[in-house]
């Protein structure tokens, strides 16, 4: 996968003052390994921070910074660590990466790992001293094969220059890193499941309270955090907080960059590091270069599967969490999914939930049993054998399968799409009711949630 570029994007060449995550890139695609990373100031972030700056000081500087994590929910990383327990007799601790990237439409964070390896490893190394943990993993999708060769060779690599391992720069401070991969399972991309399968249980996700910071990798405190987000890390330090405020547009209240891309049916499918607030507009013109010809934009999803669809007449919200908020969805992981005007939304409803509804980890009932039901009442539409009643059935699974009515996010993120699809597409899911048909024998009418 390598970094796509189109129309300004052409222009505007990637420094280290405007790309903090991209600028070392290979234009071949090629992996940075150490020398070349080294000699591409790698490293330097954290020297500075072994030698000039106290630990909590790590802290407090990527808290002011205002760093949010990467992976889709957006928690505020500075605040994060601040839960790791300052107990100083509590020595064994450790720094998870989130790295089972398995949403769909989404791939920035196996780019990082695939050419900038070195890069993740120098954020786990500045956030392991920040937080006290002598152990890391990074736990891996298990279908990046590419990537887990790539890390796997950048870890020997900085092991052999004194980068890993004990008294890292002569500092006394010791933290060794590990490549996991996991099974497979959507869900470890929950922070609790994926510590469970880590364990070596199986990946259903934790009660909580006590959180991962308290309790976590076998009853130790933990922080977990996603690929991107540690890899922000270096350039905070190494640049200070006011340039790394001062990148994102006017009017957005996330600070930095961010990866942002555009799938499907677009000129130029691309992944882009772009400044937070640059409107979905210019994303999808200026560097995805609009639609095929012969297609029309018919909506867009902002940020994975699991976020809402919005209309063409969207396009000119800001790309921050509060910009797509304003619009009625979520930014989710920032890799936005154009859908043509070719597509029956209730077939790509269709296929969407049976994808959500296969990674359930089944351990809650609306999760369970609500995702199945509702990818049984789409193919009955899409076969337009739907019954009367079925579009307000769905519409109750939506709010029963919401957020806070199930143990974790996963199923609220499985209807959040389902449920602007619904909204905005309503007419293609009534043609599939049969009883609306001419000539159609009505049928029973089913239990409708909530009735």
């Amino acid at each position: 996968m390598t970094l796509t570029s189109f129309g300004p994007a052409n222009r505007i060449a990637r420094s280290a003052e405007t790309h903090p995550l991209t600028w070392r890139l290979r234009d071949d695609g090629e992996p940075v390994w150490l020398d070349e990373y080294q000699a591409k100031d790698g490293y330097a972030a954290a020297r500075k921070a072994f030698a000039d700056m106290a630990q909590d000081d790590i802290v407090q500087t990527v808290k002011d910074a205002g760093l949010k994590g990467r992976g889709g929910a957006g928690f505020p990383t500075g605040v994060k660590w601040g839960l790791m327990p300052k107990d100083e007799s509590m020595n064994i601790r450790y720094l998870l990466c989130n790295a089972d990237e398995m949403e769909p439409n989404t791939w920035k964070d196996r780019m990082l790992m695939e050419q900038l390896p070195h890069l993740l490893i120098e954020g786990m190394l500045i956030s392991a001293r920040a937080l006290k943990t002598y152990r890391g993993y990074i736990f891996l999708r298990g279908e990046y094969t590419t990537a887990a060769v790539h890390l796997r060779r950048a870890v020997e690599e900085a092991k052999a220059a004194g980068l890993l391992g004990k008294n890292i720069l002569g500092s006394g401070f010791d933290f060794e890193l590990f490549v996991h991969t996991g099974a497979g399972r959507y869900i470890c991309g929950e922070e609790t499941a994926l510590i469970n399968s880590l364990e070596g249980r199986r990946a259903n996700p934790r009660s909580k309270p006590p959180f991962p910071a308290a309790v976590g990798v076998w009853g130790k405190p933990t922080c977990v955090n996603n690929v991107e987000t540690l890899c922000n890390v270096p350039a905070i330090i190494g640049n200070g907080v006011d340039w790394y405020k001062s990148l994102a547009r006017e009017g957005s209240e996330d600070h930095g960059t961010k990866l942002m891309g555009f799938s499907g049916k677009v000129k130029n499918p691309g992944l882009w590091e772009l400044p937070f607030g640059i409107t979905a507009r210019e994303l999808f013109e200026d560097y995805a270069g609009g639609m095929r010809d012969g297609f029309k934009l018919k909506c867009w999803q902002p940020g994975g599967a699991g976020t809402g669809f919005l209309l063409p007449e969207h396009l000119d919200a800001q790309m921050y969490a509060g910009g797509i908020g304003k619009v009625g969805t979520r930014m989710g992981t920032g890799l936005a999914m154009a859908v043509d005007d070719s597509v029956n939304m209730v077939s790509l409803l269709r296929n969407m939930e049976q994808f959500f509804a296969r990674e359930s980890c089944g351990f809650c009932t609306p999760c369970r049993d609500g995702l199945p039901w509702s990818v049984k009442l789409l193919m009955a539409i899409e076969k337009g054998e739907g019954q009367p009643g079925d579009i307000e059935t769905l519409l109750g699974l939506v709010g029963f399968l919401g957020p806070g009515k199930t143990f974790c996010a996963h199923a609220p993120g499985a209807v959040e799409p389902l449920g602007s699809a619904i909204k905005y597409f309503r007419p293609e899911f009534e043609a599939g009711i049969a009883a609306a048909k001419p000539g159609a024998v009505p049928l029973a009418r089913p239990i409708v949630v909530g009735a």
